[in-house]
């Protein structure tokens, strides 16, 4: 069995409000508004989450993931080239943009956290990522800044993500 090894929670404070930060940062540097629609937030979320998985992201892998048509996700994929934040190589991989990327890590960071969170209070864990995923684009900034301080102070809860 592998040890792992945790990480204080100070330390993962100063981490996270950097990573926040960052974000906030970038954007802004790019002109970039992070508004954006709770559908391409979950597009961007998506191809983030199938890198990680596979190394590579094509449009069929994230109509299979989403259970969606393959000509729905050409005409998300195209607004989403348009507004800069993936690109499609020749070859019809996709690649998150800066902005992509900060997009979809802020969104896939509050979906962690909130799915860590209610599963603490008890929700089962199915559930738990099915409501995250309903809120996770419509809470506020202090409202999920305040849930993750708790969830910190609580010890142990954001330390399986």
């Amino acid at each position: 069995m592998q040890s792992r090894n945790f990480v204080p929670a100070d330390q993962i404070r100063r981490l996270w409000k950097g990573m926040v930060i960052s974000v906030q940062n970038i954007c802004a540097e790019m002109g970039i508004n992070m508004k954006i629609h709770e559908s391409a937030e979950d597009y961007l979320e998506t191809i983030l989450i199938l890198k990680e998985r596979t190394g590579q992201v094509r449009s069929i892998d994230i109509a299979t993931e989403m259970n969606y048509s393959k000509p729905s996700i050409s005409v998300a994929m195209k607004k989403l080239r348009e507004n800069g934040y993936i690109v499609v190589d020749k070859d019809g991989f996709i690649t998150l943009t800066d902005a992509g990327y900060a997009i979809a890590s802020n969104i896939y960071n509050r979906h962690r956290v909130l799915t860590a969170f209610f599963i603490s209070l008890g929700v089962n864990e199915k559930t738990a990522a099915e409501d995250a995923c309903k809120i996770e684009h419509d809470l506020s900034e202090e409202t999920f800044e305040k849930i993750r301080q708790h969830a910190m102070r609580e010890g142990g809860i954001l330390e399986s993500i």
